[in-house]
């Protein structure tokens, strides 16, 4: 679907924001009371039957194949262009819609439009303003194919080969989109002839066009996926059902806070294939009768039904890199759930209400299941997790990661250190000061206000500081030995976490050269991410639920850096801490809202080196089991633990963690391909930006310091939006490293792209993006997925640096 700006780029400015919530404190709760939009006039798909439905799929097979290449890679997320998802029947199907799922200025909530959940029939989706975009094949003229029109647009008008696109091509992820109705098609193709399909690309194959064009003018639906689950799946799916759908009361309250934690999950079957996934719902129906969900805003909201049932459901569409959140299940993982949650003689009487405040304090929710197994159950899947924060339908995420730096470490402390964990009078009385902002969701204004100001992070702060000191077993401090390490065996005790300007991605151990920062997470702190990033965060939300849920991440955000300088001298922890927050806004917010830094607390670990942080975090990764590389053989290392001079991954050293005045030109996510005689190798070329601070929403720009800039160099890919390729050979790779260091100008980052780049309407463009994704498949196919373009940049001579 098309994305056009009929008016200047919306950017978000902090006078608005302050206005938009002095009304909205002035309104009511916000509720989703906006009246559905009617669309008419649009005669219903036909429906087929079971033979006319399996020769359409067969005279259409190689479709689908294009569509995903082609279309979904924009076409996927709820950034979809106009809501156009074409990652399966059903969205094709549900068609577009001129809402905006992302609009941080709105003050009530937005409509729900979760593809297969809000409505599931054509009638359902035109209902809620969403209009077809292929031709009714029994009333073909009733209405234009918008998919049509709009290939043969852009087929008519193809960019200018490996030139910066036309400046009407707006790029823009915050542009106004103008999303033609049918009845609007034609007067909006000739007001925008460069808003075709694909947009702003190099056009289609011969092939690719003549048969997306057939299929599109056909209204045939897109083919279906027939998998039948092979037998031994759909027993194991059986199991898991009969677990989570127990009587026993302490079962049932197991079962809740899984479904809580596992809501948008792609579950891989054990011993399945790693091309097959599912997800768990509430159904209205039992295992053995087909599922009906039941639709809630979120997952701790009340299903209103009596009784229901969690039922494992196929995933039937296109895997999304952005979304794909891979967690194992069946016989095996039903075997921990029993030693997480159900040993033990402790009953469970009554169960707790479903309610916003019950999800805005799950401490208290699920205080009767056991906190070690809670904790054990979040470090099991610790990348899972997350990556949650992180993935998912939060497919625009610069409100809510601009509040972490670009690149930092994360390691978690061990449950039998945790005194959350260890000491049951610990989280009974930190209850009340870690209720998260979602609690206060449709309260009055002088609750919600209260729940906006709160001080509760510090005073919980407090709370812990104390608690710690008092406790014998951290009398000497915090050591190595309160560092969990995996268990012998899991790799996700040591993560990254990089920031990619408007998203981000973790990746196991510790990459790239020592961060400015690094965080340790333990029980409280995982446990109050998770609710506010993702179970109690809504992407529909108002401005109100959106400034709450950042602003709190930001408390969540200091208090992980905090325990992580706990286990440093008291002598380096306030100078550390203060060059993390410069700048005078900065320390204002500390002295007004902030815990100060602890100096006197002890550490219990004898450091050797002048630089206790990087000694520390180092140290990490060779005590325990070993389970991580200990080098980085591109962005950390020295001597023989170096990768070699005279391979790519040596010659890239010369750029890898290193500062510049060429570092700042550089994309958030490049990719590198370096071409050999076997196959192109891949590189992930992240930006690490740096800034004065990273506590406030607004104006990043202003707190920006380009000169410290580094660019981390990682073999393979890792981010689900890349912004540019690069492609070089590999007798060419030592040029390329030359050229780049050379740039200290636009005009010479523009002429190193004319020379490695592959702009979008490079001839090469999509032939690139195919050996991309092929390589992503190949590295990890139970985890891969496709790739977004929705962020793949067209340089100009003019950009800013950003």
């Amino acid at each position: 679907m098309v994305r056009r700006y009929t008016e200047n780029a919306f950017h978000i400015r902090p006078l608005r924001y302050l206005l938009c919530i002095a009304a909205l404190f002035l309104l009511s709760a916000c509720g989703d009371d906006r009246p559905a939009t009617e669309a008419d006039g649009y005669p219903p798909m036909p429906v087929l039957d079971a033979a006319e439905r399996a020769a359409s799929d067969q005279r259409w097979s190689g479709v689908q194949d294009v569509v995903e290449k082609r279309c979904v890679v924009c076409h996927g997320c709820y950034d979809a262009p106009c809501q156009l998802k074409l990652s399966s029947p059903d969205g094709l199907l549900r068609g577009a819609s001129k809402e905006r799922v992302y609009d941080p200025s709105r003050l009530k909530d937005a409509p729900l439009t979760r593809l297969g959940i809000d409505a599931t029939t054509e009638a359902g989706w035109r209902k809620l303003g969403f209009y077809p975009v292929v031709k009714n094949p029994d009333t073909p003229d009733a209405y234009p194919s918008i998919v049509s029109g709009l290939l043969t647009l852009g087929r008519a008008n193809p960019p200018p080969a490996d030139k910066p696109l036309p400046d009407e091509i707006d790029l823009d992820i915050h542009r106004k989109l103008s999303c033609p109705a049918p009845d609007e098609l034609e007067n909006y193709m000739a007001d925008h002839p460069h808003g075709g399909m694909p947009y702003g690309t190099a056009p289609l194959s011969d092939a690719e066009f003549s048969l997306l064009s057939e299929w599109a003018a056909s209204g045939a639906p897109l083919p279906m996926r027939h998998n039948a689950l092979p037998e031994q799946v759909s027993r194991n799916i059986a199991a898991v059902e009969a677990f989570l759908n127990g009587d026993d009361m302490r079962q049932r309250l197991a079962a809740r806070y899984i479904f809580e934690h596992l809501f948008l999950a792609h579950l891989h079957i054990e011993s399945d294939t790693p091309d097959r996934f599912f997800r768990v719902i509430r159904s209205r129906t039992p295992p053995g009768e087909a599922a009906d969900e039941i639709a809630t805003r979120r997952p701790f909201d009340d299903p209103g039904e009596a009784p229901f049932y969690y039922r494992i459901v196929p995933i039937d569409g296109t895997i999304l890199h952005k979304e794909h959140m891979v967690y194992e299940i069946g016989p095996e993982r039903i075997a921990r759930y029993r030693a997480l949650f159900l040993s033990g003689d402790k009953d469970v009487e009554t169960l707790p209400p479903y309610s916003a405040a019950a999800g805005g304090n799950p401490f208290s929710t699920f205080a009767a299941l056991p906190a070690d197994g809670r904790y054990r159950f979040l470090l099991d899947d610790a990348l899972f997790f997350v990556r949650s924060f992180i993935r998912g339908p939060v497919c625009y995420g610069q409100v809510a990661v601009d509040v972490i730096e670009d690149r930092f470490w994360v390691s978690f402390l061990d449950p039998a250190s945790d005194l959350s964990v260890t000491d049951p009078s610990y989280l009974r009385e930190a209850a009340p000061l870690l209720e998260l902002p979602v609690a206060n969701t449709g309260g009055d204004l002088k609750s919600r206000l209260s729940g906006f100001l709160s001080r509760g992070p510090v005073k919980y702060l407090q709370f812990r500081d104390l608690r710690y000191r008092s406790a014998p077993s951290y009398a000497d401090g915090p050591a190595y030995t309160d560092i969990w390490d995996g268990g012998g065996g899991n790799l996700d005790a040591r993560l990254t976490v990089y920031r990619n300007f408007d998203n981000a991605s973790v990746v196991t151990g510790f990459v790239g050269a020592v961060p400015e920062t690094a965080w340790v997470i333990d029980y409280p702190l995982f446990e109050r991410i998770y609710y506010d990033l993702v179970a109690g965060f809504d992407v529909f939300g108002n401005i109100e639920h959106q400034l709450t849920t950042r602003l709190y991440m930001d408390n969540l955000r200091r208090e992980g850096e905090t325990i992580f300088l706990s286990f440093l001298p008291p002598d380096v922890r306030e100078p550390l801490h203060e060059r993390w927050y410069r700048g005078p806004l900065a320390e204002l917010v500390d002295r007004w809202k902030e815990q100060p830094v602890d100096t006197s607390a002890p550490t219990a670990i004898e450091f050797a080196t002048d630089d206790p942080k990087a000694e520390f975090l180092e140290t990490l990764l060779t005590i325990g089991p070993r389970l991580w590389p200990v080098f980085d053989p591109i962005n950390r290392c020295s001597g023989a633990d170096c990768a070699k001079p005279d391979t790519p991954q040596g010659r890239l050293r010369a750029i890898a963690s290193r500062k510049g005045p060429w570092v700042k030109y550089m994309p958030d996510i490049a990719l590198l391909l370096v071409e050999t005689p076997a196959s192109p190798l891949v590189f992930t070329l992240a930006h690490d930006k740096a800034h004065s601070n990273v506590a406030f929403l607004f104006r990043e720009e202003n707190r920006r310091e380009p000169e410290n800039d580094r660019l981390t160099i990682v073999p393979g890919q890792f981010a689900s939006y890349p912004n540019f390729h690069f492609r070089v050979g590999e007798d060419t790779l030592p040029a390329f490293v030359a050229e780049l260091q050379t740039v200290t100008s636009q005009a010479g980052y523009m002429r190193l792209v004319e020379k490695y780049g592959v702009r979008r309407s490079s001839p090469g463009f999509w032939t690139s993006v195919d050996r991309v994704q092929a390589a992503m498949n190949a590295q990890n196919a139970l985890q891969a997925g496709l790739l977004d373009l929705n962020r793949y940049k067209d340089p100009r001579s003019g950009d800013p640096v950003r």
